[in-house]
């Protein structure tokens, strides 16, 4: 039974742990409390057993007290509080260190060796005295006896201060306690028996039904022969702490066990991941980028193959990218602290909450309280860092592919026929100036199929080199629009890795978190 008590502890202790800060601090600290109490109560043994009489003032603990110890060891009174402190009986040798924990001075050793070694006998103050340090220290003790033996006597036995105060909380120790009806000798027989059988309807009514109702008499000594059989029974057995603490454990965890609930959760849904990543590209300005990506390609291609006359032009024109503090252009891959890209629209932000909570909704869905509210201030746990978590995705993303093999061959081609077209130039500019002077049969001028060299290499570099630019910017228009797509998709992917890391993972996190605490109450509650 230790052994099942060890496992169920251990469970205790990882469901404490798992529901800190995320179920009642009041709850959790009784849990804590149970399995640091159970711990020392554990390591000091169950040689010895911790039996407390505990009741209302003149019900008779203390006269109970001295019946069974055999001797007049603390004093007592029918009508007021005497009993201020606890005051232990030990039947043997051990026990020391137990009320040490106890915190219990008052000790008296008797003779061990009998059906009652390892006895140690607890009379506690009443626990409705007119002082409130008798009641505070009645309510303390009895946190840690192993066995409670409630006495009551035939005027009190059905008082709310020992129903509603005591017993009904204490409902899942029923193997736990005992109860007396003391003073039995005041009635007859068949008022006892009434006495008896309406006692054992309240405590029904408690929850408690099965507790053993014992009718005694510590004037008369009725009944007391049967309470040290049943103490024996409990000692010899050395159960009664392993017991007191199973019950324990049960008291403390069903309300936790509560929280979890018959259902379990849906999860995060493919559409509500969707959303949630559309959200987050738009709100990262993922499109604006696709396009100046697009964009400075043409611009790059241009440079690379357009007609290289007009290309000083495209030069004055600042790189897209670059304009956005992007990696643009080939000398230009390491990504940057931040862009450039303005921050989130206030509406942008607000979609993204709102994908947020949509998402979270439909993870938590069919989870009992306070779990869809843990969710969802899981998945809005890093709100405030997601627009720089989302800045640097984008500006870390690579988006500056390799140029083009074709870029320099159509550069040299170009400017083999600008070279031409110059030639050309220049060359019908000399015979035009030879003609002025009136030389121009003095220098030969060769053709081409009846027209003048010069002119074929002006017009033929000037009209090949403009309808190979158009064809290049068509080329350039294909490529521009591959490498957008090539954007879109890294940009994705980072963006991802910010949804999972800031979003989706604590999200999970916080479902699976749920998963083992309730796991680790069903274990502790086994």
């Amino acid at each position: 039974m230790s052994t099942s008590l060890d496992q169920r502890l251990t469970a205790l202790d990882e469901a404490a742990g798992l529901a800190e800060g995320r179920l009642e601090p009041e709850q959790v600290q009784a849990a804590r409390a149970v399995v640091e109490r159970a711990g020392q109560r554990l390591g000091l043994g169950v040689e010895a057993t911790v039996v407390a009489l505990a009741g209302p003032t003149g019900a008779g603990k203390s006269s109970l007290f001295n019946a069974i110890a055999g001797s007049e060891l603390t004093a007592a009174g029918a009508r007021r509080p005497t009993t201020s402190t606890t005051t232990a009986a030990i039947w043997g040798e051990g026990g020391g260190p137990l009320l040490d924990w106890l915190g219990v001075p008052r000790r008296h050793r008797l003779d061990g060796g009998g059906e009652l070694d390892g006895l140690v006998l607890l009379d506690l103050p009443d626990f409705d005295s007119v002082e409130r340090s008798h009641r505070d220290e009645a309510d303390r003790v009895l946190e840690l006896a192993d066995l409670a033996v409630w006495v009551a006597d035939p005027q009190k036995y059905a008082d709310a201060s020992l129903h509603d105060r005591y017993l009904k909380p204490l409902a899942s120790h029923h193997g736990a306690m005992l109860v007396l009806l003391n003073q039995a000798d005041r009635l007859q027989a068949d008022a006892l028996a009434a006495q008896r059988a309406d006692l054992v309807r309240l405590l029904a009514q408690d929850g408690l039904d099965g507790v053993e109702v014992l009718p005694v008499s510590a004037r008369t000594g009725q009944g007391l022969e049967e309470l040290r059989d049943v103490l024996a029974r409990r000692v010899t057995a050395r159960e009664a702490a392993v017991a007191r603490l199973a019950a324990d454990v049960g008291r403390v965890t069903e309300p936790l066990a509560r929280a979890c609930g018959e259902g379990r959760a849906a999860g995060v849904g493919r559409s509500e991941r969707a959303g949630l990543l559309a959200a987050l590209q738009d709100a990262a300005g993922a499109p604006i980028v696709v396009r100046a990506v697009a964009a400075s390609h043409q611009r790059q291609g241009s440079l690379a193959a357009g007609w290289p006359v007009v290309r000083w032009g495209r030069r004055l024109r600042p790189d897209p990218l670059r304009r956005l503090h992007l990696s643009g252009g080939e000398d230009t891959t390491k990504a940057l602290e931040r862009s450039s890209l303005p921050r989130p629209a206030p509406a942008k932000q607000a979609q993204v909450s709102a994908a947020t909570r949509t998402l979270a909704a439909r993870a938590a869905e069919g989870l009992e309280p306070p779990w869809p509210s843990l969710v969802r201030s899981a998945a809005n746990r890093s709100e405030e860092r997601l627009p720089d978590a989302l800045d640097q995705a984008v500006a870390g993303a690579e988006l500056s592919p390799s140029r083009p093999r074709w870029w320099a061959a159509a550069n040299l081609l170009q400017k083999v026929l600008a070279l031409a077209a110059a030639v050309g130039a220049l060359w019908l500019l000399a015979l035009a100036a030879l003609g002025y002077l009136q030389l121009g049969d003095v220098v030969p001028t060769p053709d081409v199929e009846g027209f003048a060299l010069p002119t074929v290499l002006l017009l033929g570099g000037l009209l090949v080199g403009l309808l190979l630019s158009a064809l290049f910017r068509w080329f350039n228009a294909i490529g521009a629009r591959r490498r957008a797509r090539r954007a879109a998709k890294a940009l994705r992917r980072r963006i991802e890795a910010v949804a999972d890391e800031q979003i989706l993972l604590p999200v999970g996190e916080e479902l699976a978190a749920r998963e083992r605490l309730c796991g680790a109450l069903a274990k502790a509650r086994s």
